[in-house]
């Protein structure tokens, strides 16, 4: 894909599952970026999005038709007094990335969280990963904490820190977010 082509940002359907695992399997494989071993295939990751439902968004930026990078929200813990909190991710695929792409796929990823009415937005980033903490951190993402080597990847014990980023004011009692 041409450096100066237009990139489109739109909501991630059934239809872009394939692509979307080709593009995160090379992150499960060859890097720390992500704990999980196994690469998803299309079907999983189809259940994937459609599990989060239209309250978690997946995010999809392409040009020409091609997936460069993909954001992906879902819940934060399972216990319903999480509900206000919610975990992002992003992935772009190498050939793309320094592109911006990544931060246009987040900070619309975040626009779309603010306005379904979470209060926070949680990262959480294997480290070292200087590029995702600063990427986070221009988005509004203060780390607030790490959590030493809770994970075994590719022959190396992983620490991974937590960004977290307001989505809007505490209220007592909060808003309950959009289903």
């Amino acid at each position: 894909v041409c450096p100066s082509a237009v990139v489109l940002i739109r909501r991630a359907s059934a239809a872009d599952a394939a692509a979307i695992a080709a593009l995160y399997a090379p992150f499960v494989t060859e890097s720390q970026a992500t704990f999980e071993e196994t690469a998803p295939d299309a079907a999983e990751i189809e259940r994937r999005i459609a599990g989060t439902g239209i309250a978690y968004p997946w995010l999809i930026g392409e040009a020409d038709g091609a997936l460069l990078g993909y954001a992906s929200s879902g819940g934060f813990r399972q216990r319903s007094a999480y509900r206000w909190a919610v975990e992002t991710g992003v992935y772009v695929a190498s050939h793309a990335q320094r592109r911006g792409i990544a931060r246009a796929l987040l900070a619309q990823l975040i626009e779309a969280l603010t306005r379904a009415g979470f209060v926070t937005a949680i990262a959480s980033i294997s480290l070292p990963n200087a590029a995702s903490a600063g990427l986070h951190e221009a988005l509004g993402y203060r780390h607030t904490g790490t959590i030493r080597a809770p994970g075994y990847k590719l022959g190396e014990w992983v620490d991974i820190a937590y960004w977290q980023r307001d989505l809007a004011e505490r209220k007592v009692p909060p808003a309950e977010p959009a289903a």
